[in-house]
């Protein structure tokens, strides 16, 4: 009876063994589950569209606002005519453009730059590359452009022109020092206005350092572009669009930033605007597909359903 006992509790002990691995086992394989079933949501999820707010851009004089309301964020030219305020209830987020790497004659605040702060000529669009070394240069962009449009009601701000340097500084100190001036720029904009967001068109080299002062990085021509020389509509080559890509995956995946691709065709061209548009968002980036001077309402998320 002793033995019997003894070889009924080890097939006992033996059964709740079982029972726990089979237990084991079944947590896993659950756990297992789970996560392909994450990781192909994840996947789905970021080949279903954009992530980020829906943006428009347009440069004229008098914004259409009807057919601007329906994207979250709409970036002007400083010198519209338009009232952000009376247009506060609106969906959109009125952003201002303007240019901190170059200036041309058209704006208020050329005539008060000496000269000297004027080291080159970007003769596409015919404006004068801004020095970002000079010590008066973060204050006096922050007094002259960046402040009159806060009193007027904007309060996101799309800084262009953040790699112009590019085209005076030849040696690596040269754009060293010139990126350093750059960061001093968008660190006194902040400074002054803390809520005010900020969308970088480029910007990728000072990146590191400014980073978390941005709502939101853009650029330019990711498949299709504008020649503004030549006053053409292009493709963009293969090189330079997997250039961008990687730029953007690493916008994304490191600083945590939603990225918006500005892409250029003829406006009558449907084809060429939806499926620009289509394969911007594809990728996971913003897209927002318009004509060569901005003058119109492009393509962009919010306009895709």
């Amino acid at each position: 009876m002793k033995e019997q006992s003894g070889l009924i509790g080890q097939v006992q002990d033996w059964r709740v063994a079982l029972r726990a691995l089979l237990r084991l086992i079944g947590r896993f394989a659950r756990m297992v589950t789970l996560g392909a079933m994450a990781s192909v949501c994840h996947a789905h999820g970021a080949a279903e569209g954009p992530r980020g707010p829906s943006v428009a851009l347009y440069y004229g004089v008098n914004p259409p606002v009807k057919d601007l309301a329906s994207f979250d964020v709409v970036v002007l030219d400083a010198d519209a005519q338009f009232n952000p305020r009376a247009h506060a209830k609106q969906h959109a987020a009125w952003f201002a453009y303007v240019s901190v790497g170059e200036v041309n004659a058209e704006r208020a605040y050329y005539s008060q730059m000496p000269p000297a702060w004027m080291r080159g000529v970007n003769e596409a669009w015919a404006s004068q590359v801004i020095d970002q070394t000079v010590t008066e240069w973060p204050a006096f962009f922050v007094d002259a452009v960046i402040t009159p449009l806060w009193k007027k009601g904007y309060r996101g701000f799309f800084l262009d022109t953040l790699d112009s340097y590019q085209l005076i500084a030849r040696t690596p100190e040269a754009r060293a020092a010139q990126e350093a001036g750059l960061v001093r720029v968008i660190r006194a904009i902040k400074a002054r206005y803390p809520k005010a967001r900020l969308i970088f068109n480029r910007g990728f080299e000072v990146l590191p350092q400014v980073h978390e002062l941005a709502y939101m990085v853009a650029f330019e021509s990711l498949y299709r572009g504008w020649d503004a020389g030549k006053q053409r509509y292009v493709e963009v080559p293969q090189s330079d669009r997997d250039w961008l890509l990687k730029q953007a995956a690493l916008i994304r995946d490191r600083y945590r930033l939603p990225v918006l691709a500005i892409d250029y065709c003829d406006p009558a061209d449907e084809a060429c605007r939806t499926g620009t548009a289509s394969r911007i968002g594809q990728a996971g980036i913003v897209p927002y597909v318009t004509d060569g001077a901005l003058a119109g309402v492009g393509l962009g998320s919010a306009r895709q359903h």
